[in-house]
């Protein structure tokens, strides 16, 4: 048989116990036909065969984003970024550059900001935001997504006041006369978001096809996305991105979740979990507990330091969260959860515990996304109830630099416990929560490796008893990623009758001499379906 490409001569990690390195392998209608060694690899090669050589190179399995919000990723790439902002000026100055560039008629977005970075701890305020741009209305999200910052403009055109009542699951930070000072935690942010204006056709357009490009260039080949868009948003992103699959225009696999609280849109349709094509899904549900740490609204089961007794915010209430998974449980429809909090993470597993045992006799697989604080009692009750443990081990490096201020040192001890879930037999299916951080896998995988704060402040490894390999870092963000949407019988690992999607890498890292050069590997081809997506120039 004809192949219709072969690639040889490269060092391939299939992530196969049964056979886990090959030199060459051969396509045939996207998928991986043959994979040995590249002596054997001629029998497959015709004269119409591209050969594909790999020179020495490491190849991995795609990397599989198990958590990333891709239309927002996408938008914020056109968008103000500040968080890598030094200083209130350089934050000033970036913003009056957008400011200056942006349409008159259209609200400064974006953000990404790091009050820990920027201001030293201080947060920013509408007050701040008017000194540099006070003539159009402003909003900036935290770079963690759960808190952000409004200017007056914005405040107005939201009618935000004194007298506005709080809002179930957020927080609107008021000064000591009770006036809001522009920060808006959690579901508050509603208030303002509401009145933003969605983005246009062709706005969601451009942003998939950035999107789509920048997944490629750091070797990601699929992604579960998150969405979080307005109903209207979303619907438009699904038929934008069906129309990019037609004109065969996708280069990466994409499965689009809706919000756990609208399940009975697709549970109405008669979706009984996953639906569509290889390259386009929908009927995953997501939903959350809580907020996040750094805006100190994670539910926790003892109170921040120095908060006044402050233990986070519950986003959905319990009861409602439970009725909302019970219903998207008993349609079908695979259930994931975002749970930062030691609480939060406790009473999610409660939940899912309790439903297992009113029907126990099907498969289901339960997710838990961020997984970031546990009480070592939970590690196990991740494989007792068959919970994947859905992580972002970038969070780990960037909130060390001040996680201790929020919860302390013996609690931050067992946070981002990569290798305690895996020793206690949990699945890890890694991810990046892009446009949060970035959406290098690389960048991932050297997190939870060799787990160095951002600020350079723990160049062994901040709590470095939750290190993991650098083979179960990889096979976290390919296997154990496809297994969380249940296609790990299609992909995830390199085998025959899988889709072939994989990485090219510039380094090999897998060598311990390049265990500390993990950040610095560059993606220097990504392949989908045997087609190349993308070549380092």
């Amino acid at each position: 048989m004809e192949a219709e490409v072969v690639y040889r001569g490269g060092r391939m990690w299939t992530g196969e116990a049964a056979q886990p390195e090959a030199s060459a392998l051969a396509v045939w209608r996207g998928r991986i036909i043959w994979l040995g060694a590249e002596a054997e690899a001629k029998r497959w090669i015709g004269p119409s065969t591209e050969v594909v050589e790999l020179e020495g190179r490491r190849v991995v399995p795609g990397f599989i984003d198990a958590h990333v919000h891709f239309l927002g990723g996408g938008l914020q790439l056109a968008r103000v970024d500040l968080r890598e902002a030094r200083d209130e000026a350089e934050f000033g100055r970036r913003l009056q550059e957008f400011d200056r560039k942006t349409p008159r008629d259209r609200w400064l977005l974006g953000g990404n900001w790091d009050h820990e970075r920027t201001f030293g701890g201080r947060l920013p305020t509408a007050e701040l935001l008017d000194k540099y741009v006070k003539d159009r209305p402003v909003f900036l999200r935290r770079y963690d997504g759960h808190m952000g910052v409004a200017n007056r403009a914005a405040l107005r055109a939201a009618g935000i006041t004194k007298a506005t009542a709080e809002v179930e699951g957020g927080v609107i930070d008021r000064d000591a006369q009770g006036e809001p000072t522009g920060i808006l935690r959690d579901n508050a942010m509603a208030l303002v978001e509401r009145v933003i204006p969605e983005p246009t056709d062709e706005e969601i357009a451009e942003a998939v096809r950035a999107a789509l490009a920048h997944a490629a260039a750091v070797g990601v080949t699929g992604v579960d996305d998150m969405d979080g868009s307005a109903p209207q948003t979303r619907r438009r992103l699904l038929r934008v991105l069906q129309n990019l699959e037609r004109e065969g225009r996708l280069t990466c696999r994409i499965h689009l979740r809706w919000p756990l609280g609208r399940y009975r849109e697709l549970a109405e349709l008669g979706l009984a979990g996953w639906f569509g094509s290889p390259w386009l899904r929908i009927g995953g549900v997501k939903g959350f507990v809580d907020g996040s740490l750094g805006s100190s609204t994670a539910r926790m089961w003892e109170p921040y330091e120095n908060q006044g007794g402050n233990r986070g915010v519950y986003v959905t209430p319990v009861e409602t969260l439970r009725a909302w998974i019970r219903g998207a449980d008993a349609a079908g429809l695979p259930v994931c959860v975002h749970a930062i909090g030691d609480e939060a993470n406790s009473v999610l597993l409660d939940i899912y515990e309790q439903i297992q045992r009113a029907q126990p006799s099907r498969e289901r697989r339960f997710r838990i996304e961020h997984a970031q604080h546990l009480r070592e009692a939970d590690y196990g009750r991740f494989r007792q109830l068959g919970v994947i443990a859905s992580m972002q081990p970038y969070h780990a490096i960037d909130d060390g630099r001040w996680a201790e201020s929020r919860i302390g040192a013996r609690r931050c001890a067992r946070s981002y416990a990569f290798r305690s879930l895996l020793e206690a037999g949990a699945i890890l299916a890694f991810g990046s929560d892009w446009p949060v951080v970035p959406l290098s896998p690389l960048l991932g995988i050297d997190a939870a490796v060799n787990r160095r704060t951002l600020d350079g402040k723990h160049p062994q490894g901040w709590h470095p008893q939750q290190r993991i390999g650098v083979r179960d870092a990889v096979r976290a963000y390919t296997w154990g990623s496809a297994y969380a949407t249940g296609t790990e019988q299609e992909r995830g690992t390199l085998a025959v009758g899988k889709w072939a999607d994989f990485v090219v890498l510039d380094r090999d890292i897998f060598d311990p001499q390049q265990q500390d050069r993990i950040a610095h590997t560059q993606v220097l081809r990504t392949v989908v379906a045997g087609k190349t997506v993308y070549v380092k120039r």
